[in-house]
């Protein structure tokens, strides 16, 4: 796969097969659960990411930092203050209902993840992509040109989500989809907006909407995709309407109405997923969060080719303070035969593709891309969130302690992948989260990041 483990600055393998969690050894034990599991599968199955000399870019990378918002901060104050209504909430049901019937699929067979997710092997014609009337009727296709210079590791580990830490795989010609369920849409601020980004006016600063960021960043030139290596934790997200990410976005755009981008990482959502666990993530839009795109599978748009990676489910293993570092290689390229943007995870694991038709700057290339994490700060009580970036601490604290992306990575013109030439970082709130790059020969371009957030530098 991809997760890749680190100690003590040295590369090494770590086996999940021989890792078992609390509740799994239990399960072992349990022999009714086991012989159980047949009748258990066809039941599910059956319901369904140097400073800055220029003052310009800054403004506009803070720009789409302000735009690239997961979720609208409700208070609990306004939600205490909403009066009942029988005939609204029919309303909000029927919606509800609807929209869980597009997004889930029928399935072949069901696992149930350790951390209470449903997972369904839907067969692959039969995924959301296929509901977009431009892609009707067609398949997945086939594997496109990778980027040349390409590196491959045998260090490298396939079974990295939680739900396939016990063997479970969908057969072939299906691929595996998180179910959503009732009360993951009733946790949205909007049923109709739910697996959104929330559209706001954006400004060009990032000290409204309380949205903070420590990002790395190229800009000045054409880019057709981007690689990195992006550290693992689990950060601390202290109430449901806050999050903690770490991705890498592929932009284009004039940082208006009609920006495009391609996102990726892992996320911890209480909002989005019921729970605190670090979760895969893609996302997309092409016209700045508005009216297009979405997460993972939860509209019609991202192709899914792969039957064993689930995308929004639990990562395992996560890093630990002082402790084995793990992260997860990404990678994202324009396909210079058809266009359309792949992904790949790991050493050769391609995860799917955006079709071209979805955009319209990024039908031709980037003009930016970014690498770095994202919290949100709800202010609770008054004082500044103790949501934490990354691992929780400062990027000065180094490695196995701050979080870090490694190994980043531009694709260019002729189909390469390439090292950075003019990396620039960036945190606008330096005191809560900040972040520190550097370059040597085993890493290439680097940079540790993350914080605390709440702290006595930031009250």
């Amino acid at each position: 796969m991809v997760v890749v483990c680190w100690k003590s600055n040295r590369l090494c393998y770590f086996d999940d097969t021989t890792r078992q969690l609390p509740h799994q050894r239990k399960q072992k034990r349990d022999s009714t659960q086991e012989t159980g599991q047949e009748n258990f599968t066809a039941a599910m199955a059956s319901s369904s990411w140097s400073m800055i000399s220029s003052p310009i870019i800054p403004l506009l990378v803070c720009f789409l930092l302000v735009s690239s918002s997961i979720c609208q901060v409700v208070h609990a104050s306004e939600m205490t203050n909403q009066t009942f209504n029988p005939e609204q909430q029919l309303k909000k049901l029927k919606i509800m209902k609807a929209r869980l019937r597009r997004i889930n699929k029928p399935a072949l067979k069901t696992f149930q993840s350790p951390d209470g997710d449903l997972i369904d092997c839907v067969h692959s014609h039969q995924q959301p992509a296929f509901d977009h009337p431009r892609l009707k009727g067609q398949k997945p296709l086939d594997p496109p040109e990778r980027p040349k210079g390409l590196n491959p590791t045998s260090m490298i580990h396939e079974n990295f989500q939680l739900w396939s830490l016990s063997g479970n795989i969908c057969p072939d010609g299906t691929i595996p989809i998180r179910r959503t369920r009732e009360q993951d849409v009733l946790r949205a601020s909007s049923v109709r907006r739910y697996g959104r980004k929330s559209p706001r006016h954006v400004r060009r600063d990032s000290s409204s909407n309380g949205h903070e960021h420590a990002v790395g960043y190229v800009s000045g030139d054409q880019y057709y995709g981007a690689k990195a290596s992006i550290n693992v934790w689990a950060p601390k997200v202290v109430n449901q309407y806050e999050f903690s990410l770490s991705q890498m976005w592929v932009i284009s755009g004039s940082f208006g109405d009609d920006l495009n981008t391609i996102e990726a990482g892992w996320q911890v959502s209480p909002e989005l997923y019921g729970d605190n666990y670090p979760r895969f993530f893609t996302y997309w839009t092409s016209d700045a969060y508005q009216a297009t795109g979405c997460y993972n599978l939860l509209c019609s748009g991202f192709v899914q080719t792969n039957s064993r990676i689930a995308i929004g489910a639990a990562i395992s293993p996560t890093s630990g303070y002082n402790g084995g570092q793990f992260d997860i290689s990404l990678l994202i390229w324009k396909d210079p035969k058809h266009g359309n943007w792949w992904l790949e995870f790991g050493n050769g694991v391609l995860v799917g593709y955006w079709p071209s038709f979805l955009f319209t700057h990024l039908q031709n290339h980037a003009s930016m891309v970014q690498f770095g994490g994202e919290v949100v700060n709800s202010r609770p009580s008054g004082s500044h969130t103790a949501t934490q970036m990354g691992s929780g601490h400062f990027a000065g604290e180094g490695f196995g302690k701050a979080s870090y992306f490694r190994n980043l990575q531009v694709v260019d013109w002729d189909n390469s992948l390439i090292p950075l030439s003019n990396l620039k970082v960036l945190a606008d709130h330096p005191n809560c989260y900040d972040i520190q790059g550097g370059i040597n020969n085993f890493w290439g371009n680097y940079f540790y990041y993350g914080g605390p957030g709440r702290n006595v530098r930031c009250p």
